[in-house]
Order: structure tokens, then sequence, then C-alpha cells
């Protein structure tokens, strides 16, 4: 899913029409995420289109990716500006979905039998279901600091695409235990 969440993200740049500062492209940026935008949601079911998921899962898999845009709260903590280029420094709260997942891969690791079908065989499909079902079920949020980059194109504030790592920051599956 750590790809497919990546691939949502990249297919999705957007630039501040009418914006005169760096500031407000970002709010802009994020504030597609929160409103679910067409844009997002275009780009949201070409993800969950591409995955090999049960039609309950996809339903699952939509209402956690929709949970964590729309309740994704940020503060914008720094802007600076060096020529056409500006930083702006955002912390933004997201839920901890990448702490769901993980509990739910420990729980798999010491319990595979859970996830048997009727014949016996572990089935993946199931797994996948208890790991969605955590991860929609999650209310515990985790904060990160990000630094766009935002470039002045033909008068107007363009965000530049976030980096892999910042994209897994904003969609909650960061692994924060690699620090």
């Amino acid at each position: 899913m750590k790809k497919v969440f990546c691939l949502l993200v990249s297919l999705i740049l957007f630039s501040a029409c009418g914006m005169n500062t760096a500031k407000n492209s970002v709010e802009e940026y994020l504030k597609k995420y929160k409103t679910l935008d067409s844009e997002v949601l275009v780009d949201l079911e070409n993800v969950i289109d591409s995955e090999n998921l049960s039609e309950i899962d996809e339903d699952k898999y939509r209402d956690v990716l929709k949970k964590q845009y729309k309740d994704l709260s940020y503060e914008i903590l720094e802007e600076e500006y060096d020529g056409d280029t500006a930083y702006v420094t955002v912390k933004i709260s997201v839920y901890d979905l990448y702490k769901a997942a993980k509990e739910a891969s420990d729980y798999l690791a010491t319990n595979k039998d859970a996830f048997n079908d009727e014949d016996g065989n572990y089935s993946e499909e199931l797994f996948t279901s208890y790991k969605l079902d955590k991860m929609k079920n999650t209310t515990e949020k985790v904060d990160y600091t990000i630094t766009f980059t935002v470039k002045k194109e033909n008068d107007t504030y363009v965000v530049s695409q976030p980096t892999e790592n910042d994209l897994l920051k904003i969609h909650g599956i960061y692994n924060y235990d690699l620090n």
C-alpha cells in the first residue's frame, strides 16, 4: 500500500492560481485533501482500482484515505523566500496509519492461523481486511514537519512535488522507526 499512497499524491500537483504568496499556495494544496477535491477523488479511485482488493476492502480502503485527508490538520510554521523559490515549513497532524499497519503485521507474525480460510490455508485477503480495519479505526495521530518547496512561475506560486518521505508523512505511513 505504501507505493499506492505515493502514486496517489505524485499524480496530484496543484498550482494555486491567483495566490500571491507561497504560504497561500501550500494552504491551497493541503486544502484540496481536506475538502476531498474532485482531482484528489479521481486519483484516489484510480489507485483503488489498481489494487487487487475485494469490493468490501475497496470500500474500507476508500474510507481510510478519505478519513485521513479530511482529518488532516496543519499549521504553517515558517515561510522563507529566496528569489523565485520559497520554502514553507508546515507542521501536519495525521492518523498514525503506519502504527496501525505495523500492529497488524506484528499480530500476523504470531497469529498467522487467525487468517486461515475455511480450508486451513493462509488468506492474504483476510489479513488485508484485518489491516484495513485497524487503519480505518485508528484514532491515534502523529505530527510531522514538512518543508514544501514552492516556485514562482508566471507570477503564480506552484507547490513542487514533495519528496517521497514527505508524501508518506502526509498519508500517515512514514516509517519513523528508522530514525
